[in-house]
This record gives structure tokens, sequence and C-alpha cells, in this order.
């Protein structure tokens, strides 16, 4: 049977699409698997341009002596006087006293919130309370406690009208009291954050279980620490990093409200660096212990959320 008898005997045969057609449809294809990257594309080149280029630029910079004039190449030697310099590691390690306390006082406190508001109506109505300490500026927060424990004594007025002390405290020339408000500051601020997470990692868990345990005559606290609490473990070992991280990157606190004193005894690692940088004018050095630090903040984080992970899986 021939093609003219098909059409007329009444079927019907599909007429050829034009190749100007074939190729504007092939275009809206790729342009539809390529507009969400069009989309985020202005939000990625702005992270780059804050967050790259400074990255790459002290890297280079920290091979140079770098002050007020030409860069000198120098190559290693400002992280080999780092590795001498006991300054850099005291402020390491008063970042470690200080983030470590701090973050494990968070932790506490988050959780022992999270469990008493996540099943309660009332206070799911009222959860946004919780989140006010975070919604202030860290600067404001600073100045806030620097007014209430050192310039004003309003904290140690309060002792002495109570009878608890005789003379106002000298926070500024203890160490530990001066770290303590420090800690005292950063805990008051930021763990809404992790109890924001923990709540709703709390709600994300499945109902069905907790009221297995609840039939079986398991009491509430039984159920947050045998079922709850481990299946909440890689969000709070994620929680706890970002948190750490955060810590580590502490400034406003000790620039406005000890200055890194009483003896350099809590001058973290951020002020270290500005110090060294912006007081000291010594770009190259400081920007060789900037690279140091966000080394090791990647392979620490990178080790625990692995392993965290992994304990999890297993």
């Amino acid at each position: 049977m021939t093609r003219s008898s098909l059409s007329g005997a009444g079927v019907a045969t599909a007429a050829p699409v034009p190749s100007a057609t074939r190729t504007f449809r092939r275009r809206n294809k790729r342009l539809k698997v390529l507009f969400p990257y069009l989309l985020v594309a202005p939000a990625v080149l702005y992270l780059m341009m804050i967050t790259l280029y400074p990255g790459v630029y002290a890297i280079i910079q920290s091979f140079y002596a770098v002050k007020f004039g030409p860069w000198r190449p120098v190559g290693f030697a400002n992280y080999a006087n780092l590795l001498n310099d006991y300054q850099f590691w005291g402020a390491l390690w008063n970042t470690l006293v200080i983030g470590s306390i701090s973050l494990a006082l968070q932790c506490v406190i988050a959780l022992t919130l999270a469990f008493f508001a996540y099943r309660d109506p009332w206070v799911q109505g009222w959860r946004i309370i919780f989140l006010i300490p975070m919604l202030f500026m860290p600067s404001a927060v600073a100045f806030i406690y620097k007014l209430a424990f050192l310039d004003a004594r309003v904290f140690s007025d309060i002792l002495i009208r109570l009878g608890m002390i005789d003379t106002h405290l000298a926070i500024q020339s203890s160490v530990w009291m001066s770290r303590s408000l420090l800690i005292l500051a950063d805990v008051w601020q930021w763990t809404p954050f992790l109890f924001i997470i923990f709540v709703a990692a709390l709600q994300g868990q499945d109902e069905e279980v907790e009221e297995a345990a609840r039939l079986d005559g398991a009491s509430w606290f039984r159920i947050f620490w045998y079922i709850s609490l481990p299946l909440m473990k890689p969000v709070i070992v994620v929680a706890l990093v970002l948190r750490a991280i955060d810590i580590t990157t502490m400034f406003a606190n000790v620039f406005i409200i000890t200055k890194g004193g009483p003896a350099f005894g809590t001058e973290t690692i951020s002020y270290f660096i500005y110090r060294t940088g912006f007081k000291f004018f010594n770009f190259g050095y400081a920007s060789a212990a900037s690279v140091i630090m966000l080394i090791l903040t990647i392979i620490i984080a990178q080790l625990v959320v692995k392993r965290a992970f992994v304990s999890s899986r297993s």
C-alpha cells in the first residue's frame, strides 16, 4: 500500500518538525537545567569574593614580612616564629579553655531546656522568648556585661547589699574571674542557638518509639537518656562543631570586656591576630597565625564529625 493510498484512506501522517523548532527545544532544555545555577551564581560570586579571596590573600601574605612598605619574602619564617611564640600558644590555650567550658555549659543548659520544652504545648507557644538573647548584637551584649560587672559594678553592689561580700569584686585583676565573665556572656547569648536545634531534633523523632517505651513503664528521663539522646547524637555533634568554630572567632567580648587581660590571661586567638596585625602592624605574622588556626579548625572539625557519623551508623 502506497503512502498516497494511506492518506486517502484517512490515516494521518505526522508532519516533519522544522529544524528551528528542534533547536529551540534543545536550547529550552539547556536553559531549564542552567536556570537554577544562574539564580545562585550572584550569591556564589559574592561569597567567593568575601571568603575565598581574603583566604587566598592571607595565605600568600603569610609568606612575606608585611608592614608599611614593600612585601619582603621570608618563606616559612613566620610559621617557625609562631611555633616558638609563647603568646601564640597562650592564646590557643585560652581559646581552648574558654571555648570548651562555654560549649559544655551551653550544651547542658540547651539539652535541659529542650527536654522540658519539646513536648510541652505551653512552652511551645512561648518558645520565642528563649531566642531573645541571640537577637542582640555581640558588641551590645559585651557592653552590657562590661557595664554590669566592671564599669558600674552593678553585680558587686547587689552582692554587697545582700551581705554576701564586703567589697567590690576585683574581676579585672583575676584571670579566672575574667574568663568566667567571658564565658557567662557567651553562654547567655548563644545557648538559644543550640536550644532551637535540639528542640527541632527532638520533635523530628518518631513519637511511636517514645509511646512504646512509655507503655513499657519507662519514665520521661529514661526515654530521653536511652532513646532520644542517642538518636540526637549526629545533630548534637554538628551543632557543637558549629558553635566551636564560632567560639574560635570570639573577638567582641574580649575586645570590649577584658582587652585580653589580665596578663594575657583572656587573650583568644582572634584577639592575638588583631593585636599582631592592627597594633604592631605585622600583617604577615598575623596572616600566618590565622592560617594555622584555620587549618587546625578544619582538621579537628572534620575528625569529630566523621567519627560521630561513623559511630552512629555502627
